[in-house]
């Protein structure tokens, strides 16, 4: 190994995870730790994503760090650049740079029985060692293609839209979009302004709301940058707006969302394509979307919405099952991230060898999101079962449970820290029962990216504040751990 990559800490990623890492490590003490990022700079999937019209759907004032939330958004709803330009800021501001290596992909990591540390592979070959590994590479960071048979033989050009080709001018070109969930949403509706057709391929219809997204006036710009006190006031007033909806266990809300998104149907023109994109599932199945612009698209004469099932790719365009070919320029496959396949980017190898995709065959599960029994000093962040909400805000819990947990291997001397199996099986068992309760999610009629293996392992089913209250919690007992010496 190379003079200078042994640390206490290793950290995977520098997207809000490993950001949020390098920051309370810091904080706490530690500065034996280095953050591994297989881009070019920090941000995550709002580095890699930059496609038209990228927005967050979390109000930004809350899909912000903590630790520093006193940035000036220019609208409820901050932008991909925008939010590129503000991690870019923390980082910088906080001093977490010099902890961070770019262009340094991670491909493995096992762990070393014999001198209990975790083992960490590169793309180059490096290898770096750590007693402790954070790993902050999130749900949003494979890439989900689609299966349609004779994808490769299309002659035209295609990209995925998390990966936007933005040397490819789509002005007055006929384009195929495949799905129509939270990117396509976005892009869709910018596009649509200068393709000669857009063919947008529907497998199923989502709920979209409208976004109260007004750009903040001089005045209010103004008035958060004299009155920091008020940043907090909205960052307050949305947290508690939004804490108590995500569970979608009040029928009323639930009511009302159900009838917003019916009315914003409404402005679409064609009684057909209303019925098209009206959603036959419950308000809160699927991930729910915000947009004052999609269905407005569909008024567009260059806009078609394709309801039937896409059969085939072909050398010209995109075959459905009535037999009927479009024909494409280009073809955006918007179809999301393999959200349920948690660490598949990396191998990750365990005590005595054990495989974490062996032992997440039937679906990924841990402890709190966190922990995963046989795989000791691992702790990661938007794991199995934490998705709802700010992410940011479940983030910084779970790495305040993580850095708290290594002060506790500190004052006891500890070499590895391993959640109990029983523990883990426990737990899962109680929220998957959590999860039942929800009945959006689990409607019999209800399609999602949120299950696997017969159970849901995305999302987390009470409210953020409760997560925060659960990882709060003393749960020394929950591990087996094993002295140094």
């Amino acid at each position: 190994m190379a003079e200078g990559r042994a640390h206490r800490v290793g950290v995977i990623g520098a997207g809000a995870g490993g950001i949020a890492s390098a920051y309370r490590l810091l904080e706490a003490g530690y500065d034996d730790f280095v953050v591994l990022e297989k881009a070019a700079g920090v941000g995550g999937t709002w580095f890699h994503n930059r496609y038209p019209g990228l927005q967050c759907d979390i109000a930004s004032h809350l899909y912000s760090f903590s630790f520093d939330p006193h940035w000036v958004w220019s609208r409820p709803y901050g932008n991909g650049p925008e939010i590129r330009e503000y991690m870019e800021h923390v980082v910088d501001a906080h001093g977490l740079r010099p902890h961070m290596h770019f262009d340094t992909e991670v491909t493995g990591a096992r762990w070393d029985d014999d001198t209990q540390r975790w083992r960490v592979t590169t793309a180059t070959g490096d290898e770096w060692e750590f007693e402790v590994l954070i790993a902050g590479l999130g749900m949003f960071n494979e890439l989900n293609w689609p299966d349609i048979p004779g994808m490769d033989d299309f002659a035209g050009h295609s990209f995925h839209s998390a990966r936007w080709d933005w040397d490819r001018s789509l002005a007055g070109e006929r384009v195929g979009v495949i799905g129509s969930a939270a990117s396509a949403v976005q892009f869709v509706p910018e596009i649509a302004k200068e393709v000669g057709q857009l063919h947008l391929f529907q497998r199923a219809a989502n709920w979209v709301l409208p976004k109260l997204d007004t750009p903040y006036t001089d005045e209010e710009l103004e008035h958060f940058r004299t009155h920091p006190e008020t940043v907090l006031a909205k960052r307050q007033e949305i947290f508690d707006a939004v804490d108590p909806r995500i569970t979608f266990a009040d029928p009323a809300m639930v009511e009302m969302q159900t009838r917003l998104g019916l009315e914003a149907i409404e402005v679409v023109d064609d009684p057909e394509v209303r019925r098209k994109l009206t959603p036959t599932v419950p308000y809160g199945c699927q991930r729910p979307l915000l947009s004052n612009y999609y269905y407005p698209t569909f008024n567009r004469p260059n806009v078609e919405l394709v309801a039937d099932p896409i059969e085939r790719i072909s050398a010209r365009g995109i075959v459905t099952a009535d037999g009927v070919e479009r024909e494409c320029d280009t073809i955006v496959y918007a179809t999301g991230f393999k959200t349920t396949q948690y660490l598949s980017a990396i191998e990750v190898v365990g005590r005595g060898g054990l495989r974490l995709a062996d032992a997440w065959a039937d679906g990924a599960h841990a402890y709190l999101g966190i922990t995963t029994a046989g795989f000791p000093n691992l702790f990661m962040l938007y794991g199995p079962n934490t998705n709802n909400g700010s992410i940011i805000y479940m983030i910084e819990a779970q790495v305040e449970y993580a850095v708290r947990h290594l002060q506790w291997m500190d004052r006891d001397g500890l070499a590895l820290v391993d959640v109990r199996p029983g523990v883990e099986a426990t737990y899962n068992d109680a929220l998957q029962a959590d999860m039942a309760k929800v009945g959006p999610w689990t409607a019999g009629n209800c399609h999602n990216y949120y299950w696997s293996g017969g159970r849901i392992v995305t999302q987390w089913p009470h409210s953020m504040s409760e997560y925060r209250r659960r990882t709060e919690a003393d749960d020394i007992a929950a591990y087996e751990v094993t002295g140094r010496g």
